[in-house]
């Protein structure tokens, strides 16, 4: 295999050389979880990750994601009952609590196609009046034309403190977690050769949850996947009067949708990281190369920012029109906005799980199964369709 020839690569000593069950590129929420299941079904799985953990290079940092009941789109909301009942599993095994159930109003356009959406999925008996929303959110602003529904399930999830609880009843089922590795080369095969720059690994099967670096992995194998990294704006927005706004530790979250002057939509929630502020922020940012994220020239443009104040001035008038803190993530998204949860197609024993487009926390305990029973070859317990890679027209180069 040649491998000895990148021993300059290695760690000190002996490069690591093993065989495993299965393999896992990426320790985010979704390749944690995927490797989570893995062990829970007694397959000696290897967890890869390229930083040193923890780290906020990615998408699974921080400590807050909304969770909800509410989907426009069919697959997910069918989804989101697992999902709940899995998180509930998680916090049994660690012992800890990762879900805080707050309520959530979505709000738009009467008539707006992804609005009627979520209404399909709750249910019609979930519409808010003014009278109704006046209790529940009070600082809250609708406009004329303009519904609000309720989503009793939402809530936010402690994103750090989830990812460290998977990671931890993953290695208590016997799972080996490596950080601070990062992959080299991967050769395929009915058995594969991990290569990093610590180790040489083998394994019958490969998942790849790399999150914005999903594209870079695979490029190698043949794939071009339509993956766009973006950088996001996470900003949270002080109350004009500490504690007077229930935007605040214990308000509701909240998702804004089909609005024109913020046509990606705006979501908010109590801010955990910053007590007595709110986050708010904008479903959509700027274009990056994910080993950049963080190099942004001072005096560069955020028009997010200005959309977000815009919103805020308009729809929570207790909040100040200017951000307290202003903070980056990653989103990687694909195309149409849905998952990539597919085998390689041409080698089936890698399956790849990509493209979570700023939706995938919530529902990383399900995507974590897929991706399980993808690579074990068994009958998914969700429909993989809306998730295929062969959507996307071109993606198989006959380089290789």
């Amino acid at each position: 295999m040649g491998t000895g020839m990148r021993t300059d690569m290695a760690a000190p000593g002996q490069p690591q050389q093993a065989t495993y069950d299965a393999i896992v590129i990426g320790a985010g929420i979704q390749g944690s979880f995927a490797a989570y299941h893995l062990a829970q079904r007694h397959r000696d799985t290897l967890l890869l990750e390229q930083f040193i953990l923890p780290h906020s290079r990615g998408s699974s940092h921080g400590q807050s994601r909304i969770t909800r009941s509410a989907y426009a789109s069919m697959p997910y909301a069918r989804m989101m009952p697992d999902s709940f009942r899995l998180w509930q599993r998680l916090e049994a095994e660690a012992s800890t609590s990762l879900y805080r159930q707050t309520g959530l109003v979505v709000l738009g356009p009467a008539g707006d196609p992804e609005l009627e959406g979520c209404r399909r999925s709750l249910g019609a008996d979930h519409v808010l009046d003014a009278t109704a929303l006046a209790q529940r959110f009070p600082g809250l602003r609708l406009h004329a034309g303009e519904v609000a529904m309720w989503d009793g399930t939402g809530g936010v999830l402690f994103a750090d403190r989830a990812l460290r609880a998977v990671q931890d009843v993953f290695r208590r089922h016997g799972g080996t977690l490596r950080d601070g590795e990062k992959v080299l080369r991967i050769e395929p095969g009915a058995v594969l050769t991990v290569t990093t720059t610590a180790g040489v690994y083998r394994a019958p099967r490969l998942i790849i949850a790399a999150g914005a670096w999903t594209g870079a992995i695979v490029a190698p194998l043949g794939l071009r996947l339509p993956l766009q990294p973006l950088r996001i704006d996470v900003c949270y927005w002080r109350e004009k009067e500490p504690g007077s706004s229930s935007a605040g530790r214990a308000g509701p979250c909240i998702m804004a949708v089909g609005l024109n002057q913020a046509p990606h939509g705006v979501y908010g929630l109590p801010a955990l990281e910053y007590p007595g502020l709110v986050k708010v922020c904008y479903h959509h940012g700027s274009p990056v190369d994910p080993e950049e994220r963080d190099r942004v020239p001072p005096g560069t443009p955020r028009p997010d920012v200005a959309i977000l104040s815009s919103f805020i001035s308009s729809y929570l008038p207790g909040l100040e029109p200017r951000p307290a803190v202003v903070e980056t993530c990653l989103y990687t998204n694909t195309p149409d906005g849905d998952f990539i949860l597919d085998r390689h197609p041409k080698f089936s024993n890698i399956v790849i799980g990509a493209g979570f487009s700023g939706h995938g926390f919530k529902l990383a305990p399900v995507v974590g199964k897929l991706l399980c029973e993808l690579s074990l070859g068994e009958e998914p317990s969700h429909s993989t369709a809306p998730f295929a890679i062969t959507r996307f027209p071109g993606v198989l180069r006959a380089a290789l």
